[in-house]
């Protein structure tokens, strides 16, 4: 009799569930226990289906955690970019929409705390944050210089601004309390107290969460 031998195709899952729901869990696991804490078996036990589900749909963990960076720069940046600039015609009325998107996201602080954390012992994270970040500063720099502030201030004033947010995530990561909108918005009126105020944009639409849900 003829020996058939075993696919390495992993069998169709018998629950429908995508990889956006394995993502969904893996967020959840990034955000309790770090990277260490996103492992295929827990997930799968989370989602009450065998480890063959995830297979049908990621290589291994590296594609899984891979598929998590990916996520993470669309969502809480690409995605915040965008809604941002069509919240108003105006510079200075996007900086405050940016604040706002930004600091009112609850899982945020958790999830960048963790990837940044992550990024300390992973080069390949810590390239992705590092690229990620430049890009994040970038565009707060080009939004203060089309609010009036010169491009070297500009740059400055963009860095003070990230590292600011870096250190509201880090801060409420470990238990403290957000801070007020009104603190927010007294900082922002500082970085452009040397700059006219411009006419009021239009009304802000409904923020997405810069961080995946």
């Amino acid at each position: 009799m003829e020996r058939r031998t075993r696919s390495k195709i992993p069998a169709k899952p018998s629950v429908a569930l995508g990889p956006e729901a394995w993502l969904r869990a893996a967020w959840e696991a990034l955000a309790r226990g770090g990277v260490e804490g996103v492992r295929v078996e827990p997930l799968a036990a989370q989602l009450g289906v065998t480890k063959g589900s995830f297979y049908w749909h990621f290589r291994d963990r590296a594609a899984l955690l891979d598929a998590l960076l990916s996520d993470w720069e669309r969502h809480a940046t690409q995605a915040v970019i965008d809604f941002v600039d069509a919240s108003s015609a105006a510079p200075r009325a996007r900086l405050a929409e940016l604040l706002r998107v930004t600091t009112m996201a609850s899982e945020a602080p958790d999830v960048e705390h963790a990837i940044r954390a992550w990024g300390t012992h992973d080069a390949g994270a810590g390239a992705r944050l590092a690229r990620i970040d430049q890009q994040r500063e970038k565009y707060v720099e080009e939004l203060l210089v089309a609010a009036g502030v010169s491009r070297s201030k500009a740059e400055h004033r963009a860095r003070a601004l990230y590292l600011t947010l870096i250190g509201e995530y880090a801060r409420v990561a470990h238990g403290g309390a957000p801070t007020g909108q009104a603190v927010w918005a007294e900082l922002l009126e500082r970085m452009l107290a040397d700059v006219p105020k411009e006419p009021t944009g239009r009304k802000s639409p409904r923020a997405p969460s810069p961080k995946r849900r």
